[in-house]
């Protein structure tokens, strides 16, 4: 049966464990939980979109607070401009990142984005990106995880809490087990993104 609610799953935990002495500790299985899944899935549900404003003259926009993985990033305008992606160290070697303009391209450093050519005007920035959901706590009852991913979030769990319990038996039972669902929930997502939809390949100029 699906749990629907951070109680339910944490109910759930203590069943399939056969323990009713790990209230305090259940939490912490299910936050590892969390952060593993976060590590290990990108799909649509995980998608967001956000705006930031540059600042002319600062090459620099902090990333979203609970970003993970950039999808898509454009410059508001008429038309768009795509940006693209350069590493730290190619962007570093490139003349425009002293250069004064409208940005064509970025990287990632730490928490921030950095642009080159460095803005020379407030442009607005249009982020696509996979978000990390918000945990789950006694205050957030669900997330993108435990509405879409349940058995996964089930596992992996479940899996977190075997080196606690010292039973390494199980957690290759649970490994298993996790690494079957999050294969199926990619493959199914990738499916389901072109599904019905021939692919075509687009030339763009600018």
């Amino acid at each position: 049966m699906a749990f629907t609610s951070y109680n339910d799953l944490k109910t759930t935990v203590a069943s399939y464990l056969g323990r009713s002495d790990l209230t305090s500790t259940i939490p912490d299985f299910i936050s590892m939980a969390e952060l593993r899944l976060s590590r290990d899935l990108r799909t649509r549900q995980m998608l967001k979109s956000a705006t930031a404003s540059m600042t002319a003259a600062n090459p620099k926009v902090a990333l979203p607070t609970d970003f993970l993985e950039i999808r898509d990033l454009t410059v508001q305008g008429n038309p768009r401009v795509p940006l693209d992606y350069l590493s730290p160290s190619a962007f570093s070697r490139d003349a425009r990142a002293d250069e004064n303009g409208k940005p064509s391209d970025y990287t990632i450093l730490a928490a921030e984005f950095l642009f080159a050519p460095i803005p020379d005007t407030a442009y607005v920035l249009e982020i696509l990106y996979y978000a990390k959901p918000t945990p789950l706590s006694a205050s957030v009852s669900s997330n993108v995880f435990l509405a879409n991913y349940y058995d996964a979030l089930l596992y992996a769990s479940l899996l977190e809490a075997e080196p606690y319990l010292i039973n390494d038996a199980r957690a290759q039972t649970w490994t298993s087990l996790y690494d079957r669902a999050t294969t199926n929930i990619s493959t199914s997502d990738s499916n389901s993104e072109f599904s019905g939809v021939p692919l075509v390949m687009k030339v763009t100029s600018r």
